[in-house]
């Protein structure tokens, strides 16, 4: 799937206009004595819907558009956020899927995140004398982004430590002023909408977890209702997954088949996990808080179309669940 399409490039007019408009969007920008530019859209700042449907789009790497409108669907939730994009494996994998693991310190005042964005394209790290993408995943997508200035979103509520941005910088083959890091606290309005926006993700990640061929997905959309924050964080990451599992509605074009096409909706839905039947909070909390035993398959939309277009057919499968969504929003 190799593209010559710059992530970092179409998301970078996107950052420009938030710094530019950083009053209205309520963000506050600092830039930190090594140049790096940081973007606070929840922590000091107060944010806001727009500033999140801004990110979310800098996520997909400026190759996906997002939409707030409202929606008859659910009849107490009724704002809803409409993800698109004509290139959804780049954007969403390529860019917006929160993959790259950066940590920096021990014990209690220990940093630790996942970055998401463009400027996981660019990361590369030695290996056996060799540099390789930081992720594994590139390999396999046959894609890699190359530009003078970067981004990463990490879902947090304090500044990195500059020693993290360093090792962007780094692993991007930038300088530090060249550095854009936006931070979207969980609990906060703007990181509900990016997590949200990561609706048509979450479908493509479970559908490379099926071992479907990326390359036979050629376009996607996706919807799921907006929740309303939580200031407890398991409460309010709770809230934005279940938008997903229970809201959300995501449609692939797909090449490669009619058997293919079935197979793959009647294997997406969130509803096909051991783990899914009651909110995310409360399976999180079954685990003992480690995300790692959390069944893998559980996220994904509630609901999946796929569409063959070489036959025009369309598969339905899954179906959204008012009550578990009532049971998580309204707690």
């Amino acid at each position: 799937m190799h593209s010559n399409i710059s992530v970092n490039a179409h998301a970078l007019p996107i950052v420009k206009h938030m710094i530019a408009n950083a009053d209205k969007l309520r963000l506050k920008i600092d830039r930190l004595d090594n140049g790096c530019t940081v973007i606070d859209a929840g922590i000091q700042a107060l944010g806001g819907l727009e500033a999140g449907r801004l990110i979310a789009e800098v996520c997909m790497g400026g190759l996906g558009t997002v939409s707030l409108t409202h929606s008859p669907t659910f009849k107490h939730w009724p704002l809803t956020l409409q993800v698109h994009s004509t290139n959804p494996v780049i954007a969403c994998l390529g860019s917006q899927y929160a993959g790259w693991s950066l940590s920096h310190g021990e014990g209690k005042g220990a940093f630790h995140a996942l970055g998401s964005g463009p400027a996981r394209a660019m990361a590369t790290k030695l290996k056996d004398g060799v540099e390789k993408p930081v992720e594994d995943l590139y390999e396999e997508l046959g894609y890699r982004d190359v530009c003078g200035e970067t981004t990463i979103v990490m879902e947090v509520d304090r500044v990195p430590p500059v020693e993290v941005i360093d090792k962007i910088a780094r692993a991007c083959k930038v300088e530090t002023d060249s550095v854009h890091v936006i931070l979207t606290p969980t609990s906060s309005l703007a990181g509900g909408v990016q997590v949200v926006a990561r609706v048509l993700e979450v479908a493509l990640h479970k559908a490379h977890s099926l071992h479907f061929p990326l390359g036979n997905i050629i376009d996607g959309s996706a919807s799921a209702p907006l929740p309303p924050p939580h200031p407890n964080f398991v409460k309010a990451m709770g809230r934005t997954n279940d938008a997903i599992l229970f809201g959300g509605t995501a449609h692939l074009f797909v090449k490669g088949g009619d058997k293919a096409a079935e197979t793959l909706a009647n294997e997406l839905p969130s509803s096909t996990s051991r783990d899914y039947g009651k909110p995310f909070a409360e399976v999180f909390k079954e685990y003992k808080y480690d995300f790692f035993k959390v069944d893998a398959m559980l996220f994904s939309p509630a609901k999946v179309i796929v569409t063959a277009v070489e036959s025009g057919r369309s598969f339905h499968a899954g179906e959204l669940d008012e009550e578990l969504l009532e049971r998580s929003f309204g707690d």
